[in-house]
């Protein structure tokens, strides 16, 4: 942690700490805590006083100053949140303060009460627009997952207590480095905070400059390992920091992910990971498992070695890599078109989150999961209109298709979405997330003090959406969640909001919109299978994935597999029927006596010939459709190897 140690506050400033308030607050009043009947704090700021130097006497209750005023953000407040981990709210305000101070920012660093949170405070000499600090605030998360997004994400309400303000349990917000002057007598200016977002979107990491399209088969090594072609080029600066980091001390699992998706992205190979394991910080997760408060050696062989731990998380980051869309380098309009999109997407899931209730009843859970892989595919695509068949939809999302096709005409009722075009042929229905057409898409200039977007900012934001999203969807897309006798659609979209880090009952309520009482039963039935773990700070998933083992206990194992063949195998009667209409409507066409049968191709082949020949018929000329089916799933076909090879 960088900066000047601070002397004692009085001696520093001169005033007190309702002293310091009144100098920084950027407006007349700040917010003050609550105690309820028996005198016991809550952490409520519902209460208002008048902040006034005619007052010097502090309020009794903790109080916490606002960071904006109009709309604009005066004062930035990074809150990082211990929930009992202390040495990564301590590491996470390590990074904040380390790349504040890498950009010329004066910074003050606070411990803000027993708990062990941090708080890193920066005072503005220019306010910055509320949507540039949001940005900020989301680039900075993915870097600092204990970092609370409420104070910098809502201008309105948003506030954090100052130094000297004191704590509900105890004790008073604490100044560790920094000099508190930099908070009444600010030099930090909007230029400054451009240029720590952009040093922020270049650690989060934008897509490599040119990936394999998803339905392009990726190339194996000699071990069978999934890698990217490409010149193997030094690891991202993000990924570079996560390898050499404690693990062990924190979110292993996550910081793996940062380490694996940076090799992947450089073009390494699994034997150039594989090969650290034993001395890398950074993955600690593959060596070892939580434990309680510590963490045990995995098992030399099995499911949860260290082994099949690395080797299931290479394929998930080679192929999360390679299913995101060309950045920012190969085209000068990608990061404002990036932004754009993701800004737009961060508005429908802010929205969709405070109607969080809506997507609790009937089909609401798989109407929740429709609309973020939507969602997902306008970010990767860059556009806020898709192609999107259901068949798809229903496989990303782990719901049937006819559940899929009912989800999206309810999100178009209630206004979500709406589609543009119908299908027709082999093409799916066009649908747009934006119906209202409200995406901007300018190049940021004629922004806050005439300064262009910071660069980056926009594709970095992209990125840490569809990461969010990603792991959230993949979360609640299993067996164990989908079927009937199965947990049920809600119940993943619960354990999809659950982590690695602590969350308590009120939190989790709040993110799937259900009462504290029935979100206490829904994650009583997940703990009853060991998919998450009541603790002392909150609900947390377990080290080791209990998904599997939960399916096979209900007896819904496999049918995710199951639903993937049959979806492949109706693809492929649609196709073969499709064919034998453009062959019937081609001008000319050999007579259907001598065309060619399955397994009988011409050299030349006619318009609209499929792989399989002219498509079965009855004897009174009609499509035979059963026949069709028996020859596509006969042993030996293409598409049975496809299966088989899936």
């Amino acid at each position: 942690m960088t900066g000047v140690p601070a002397t004692p506050m009085h001696a520093n400033i001169g005033v007190s700490p309702w002293g310091l308030t009144v100098a920084m607050s950027p407006r007349a009043t700040v917010r003050v805590a609550v105690a309820d009947a028996y005198g016991q704090v809550l952490n409520a700021y519902t209460s208002i006083r008048r902040v006034s130097a005619d007052q010097p006497d502090l309020p009794d209750l903790p109080w916490a100053v606002y960071l904006a005023d109009g709309g604009r953000f005066h004062l930035l407040a990074f809150d990082l949140d211990a929930k009992g981990d202390v040495e990564r709210a301590e590491r996470d305000a390590g990074t904040v303060s380390e790349l504040l101070t890498a950009v010329g920012i004066e910074h003050v660093v606070c411990a803000s009460g027993p708990s062990g949170g941090r708080h890193v405070w920066v005072a503005l000499a220019e306010s910055v627009e509320a949507a540039t600090v949001a940005s900020m605030a989301h680039l900075a998360k993915a870097l600092c997952p204990s970092l609370d997004l409420s104070p910098l994400t809502n201008p309105a309400t948003g506030c954090v207590r100052p130094p000297g303000a004191p704590h509900r349990d105890g004790g008073v917000s604490t100044v560790l480095t920094g000099r508190l002057d930099a908070l009444t007598t600010p030099a930090t200016t909007t230029a400054d905070v451009h240029a720590f977002i952009e040093r922020l979107a270049q650690l989060v990491g934008a897509e490599p400059a040119a990936v394999p399209a998803t339905r392009t088969p990726l190339p194996l090594d000699d071990q069978g390992h999934l890698y990217l072609p490409g010149t193997r080029r030094a690891l991202p600066a993000a990924s570079a920091a996560a390898l050499e980091e404690d693990a062990g001390a924190g979110d292993a699992s996550a910081i793996l992910w940062r380490v694996l998706i940076g090799a992947a992205s450089a073009r390494w190979r699994y034997g150039d990971v594989a090969a650290l394991v034993s001395t890398a910080p950074g993955l600690e997760h593959a060596r070892t498992t939580r434990a309680g408060a510590g963490r045990r050696s995995r098992p030399a062989v099995g499911e949860a070695s260290a082994a099949a731990t690395l080797r299931r998380q290479w394929k998930k980051a080679v192929w999360h890599v390679a299913s995101s869309a060309p950045a920012i380098g190969t085209d000068p309009t990608f990061d404002a078109r990036a932004g754009a999109m993701a800004t737009h997407v961060q508005e429908i899931q802010d929205r969709a989150d405070a109607a969080a209730g809506r997507w609790t009843t009937r089909g609401g859970p798989a109407d929740r999961r429709v609309l973020d892989v939507l969602c997902v595919l306008a970010l990767q695509a860059v556009t806020a209109e898709l192609e999107a068949d259901t068949r798809r939809l229903a496989l990303l999302t782990g719901i049937g298709r006819e559940t899929a096709r009912t989800a999206l005409l309810r999100l178009a009722t209630d206004g979500w979405i709406s589609q543009t075009r119908a299908a027709e042929g082999p093409h799916g229905a066009h649908w747009t997330i934006d119906p209202q057409s409200v995406i901007h898409t300018g190049d940021g200039t004629g922004r806050s003090q005439g300064l262009p977007r910071p660069l980056g900012a926009g594709a970095g934001q992209r990125s840490v959406l569809i990461t969010q999203l990603t792991v959230r969807l993949s979360a609640a897309q299993h067996d164990v969640f989908t079927y009937a006798g199965s947990l049920g659609h809600h119940l993943g979209n619960l354990f999809s909001r659950t982590s690695a880090l602590p969350q308590t009952l009120e939190e989790l309520a709040r993110a799937v919109g259900g009462t504290p009482a029935q979100t206490l039963r829904d994650l009583d039935r997940l703990a009853q299978h060991g998919l998450v773990h009541a603790g002392v700070d909150g609900w947390t998933r377990p080290s080791v994935d209990r998904r599997r083992a939960a399916a096979l206990a209900l007896g819904v194992a496999g049918r995710l597999a199951e639903r993937v063949v049959r979806y492949r195998l109706e693809r492929e009667l649609w196709a073969w029927w499709q064919a034998e209409q453009t062959w019937m409507s081609a001008p000319r066409r050999t007579g259907a006596s001598r065309r060619a049968g399955y397994g009988q191709l011409s050299l030349l082949p006619d318009e609209g010939t499929s792989i399989y020949g002219a498509h079965p018929r009855r004897l009174d000329g009609r499509a035979d459709y059963r026949v069709a089916r028996r020859v596509l799933t006969a042993k030996g076909t293409p598409l049975v190897q496809i299966i088989a090879a899936a």
